[in-house]
């Protein structure tokens, strides 16, 4: 993500899109030469939403800036909550966090709990496609093998995502990235204790594994403001056998609709910025990602 101009346009519409999700609030415009905060613009004037689910003042939200008691400390760990931002520093401006990608058309905080950023873990588990006797299978085209990974349809919009949730005040990344993907893609949170247990030591095997990091940073998210944005940090963890894998049962849980194993092409359409995290793990796999020799020079 570039600084405080937010230059890269591909980086910045969906935190632009209207209707809001989940609600009937429509965005001030912003065109695309205006979204950084260093071009001048006296009439911006955007919409002021934060959901009433926020504002009931769940655990897993701030208050609001106004309260007299909350005094945040922004740019650092404060308390629990990680206020640093990935990208570095982001500048206050009336009391407010500014969103450091530019400008959304809403202030408030929308959907999200936290002032500033909201941080999330995205586990990006791959296996390669194999034919029944257990052989690699190759594309015909780019001759490179094909990576699959774990998908899950999100309830809330119905569209095909990595499986990924919130990090938990205090809690490690690592943590949030099995945890997540054990309510998501094992349903994990309906299992008796037994099947809890199973389930624990076959993750720890997978998520003890050298993994890779594939993004730190700004997410291009419908749910962004001006004033709130969600920041990820996305991981693969690749079962290069493919035995850990085969003997877990994939059951969509929590926020999830359906899981399955999904291969990964260029064709893929998926929420927020999900489509260019697999891009890139496709790329350091050395996996198969398009039929186009030029694909690459194409934005996604």
């Amino acid at each position: 993500m570039s600084g405080s101009n937010g230059s890269k346009e591909n980086s910045h519409n969906k935190a632009r899109t209207s209707p809001y999700p989940g609600s009937k609030v429509e965005r001030s415009q912003v065109p695309n030469e205006k979204v950084g905060w260093l071009v001048e613009w006296q009439d911006y004037k955007p919409v002021e939403y934060t959901a009433v689910s926020v504002l009931a003042g769940p655990r897993w939200a701030d208050p609001q800036i106004s309260e007299g008691n909350f005094s945040p400390k922004f740019n650092e760990k404060d308390g629990h909550v990680e206020r640093k931002s990935k990208n570095g520093l982001y500048e206050i401006e009336n009391g407010r966090p500014r969103n450091p990608a530019g400008r959304t058309g809403l202030v408030g905080r929308g959907l999200l709990g936290r002032w500033g950023p909201n941080h999330a873990a995205d586990p990006i588990i791959t296996r390669w496609k194999r034919d029944s006797s257990g052989n690699k299978i190759m594309h015909p085209v780019s001759g490179k093998h094909i990576l699959q990974f774990v998908a899950i349809k999100r309830k809330d919009c119905g569209e095909w995502a990595i499986p990924g949730g919130m990090v938990d005040p205090g809690e490690k990344i690592s943590a949030t990235l099995k945890r997540e993907f054990g309510e998501e893609a094992l349903n994990s949170l309906q299992k008796t204790s037994a099947e809890k247990r199973e389930i624990e030591e076959k993750l720890h095997k997978l998520f003890s594994q050298d993994h890779l990091v594939i993004y730190k940073g700004y997410v291009d998210d419908p749910r962004n403001t001006d004033n709130a944005w969600m920041e990820t940090e996305a991981v693969n963890y690749h079962d290069e056998t493919g035995e850990i894998m085969d003997n877990l049962m994939l059951e969509a849980g929590d926020d999830a609709g359906k899981v399955k194993w999904v291969d990964i092409n260029d064709k893929l359409k998926l929420y927020a910025s999900h489509s260019q995290f697999i891009k890139l793990v496709a790329e350091k796999r050395d996996a198969h990602w398009s039929e186009d020799s030029e694909a690459d020079c194409h934005a996604l």
